[in-house]
C-alpha cells in the first residue's frame, strides 16, 4: 500500500494559526496557563492545528474521491477553512 500525503505536507494556514497564536500568548489574565509560567508555553491553537492536518490525508491522496485537480483544491479548501475554525 502506498504512502498517503497528509494535509500537513501539502498546506496549512499558517497565517489564520499564528494569529491566533499570537492572540493566545498574548492572554495575561483569566485564562488557566496564566497559573503558572513555563518555560515552554505551546498554545493550543498550533497544536490543534497541527493534529488535525498530520492526521487527515491530504486530497490528492484520494483520487478516487477527487479524481480531478478542481475538486481536490476545493476538498483541499474546505480543510483548510475547517483549520481556521478550529484554531479559534
Amino acid at each position: 500500500m502506498p504512502d498517503r500525503k497528509k494535509l500537513i505536507e501539502v498546506a496549512l494556514p499558517l497565517e489564520a494559526i499564528n494569529k491566533e497564536f499570537s492572540r493566545e500568548k498574548s492572554i495575561r489574565h483569566g485564562h488557566p496557563s496564566t497559573l503558572h509560567l513555563w518555560w515552554a508555553r505551546r498554545p493550543l491553537a498550533s497544536c490543534r492545528a497541527v493534529l488535525f492536518a498530520s492526521l487527515v490525508d491530504d486530497p490528492s491522496a484520494r483520487p478516487d474521491e477527487f479524481p480531478t485537480e478542481e475538486l481536490q483544491e476545493q476538498e483541499r479548501q474546505r480543510l483548510l477553512e475547517l483549520i481556521e475554525k478550529l484554531v479559534k
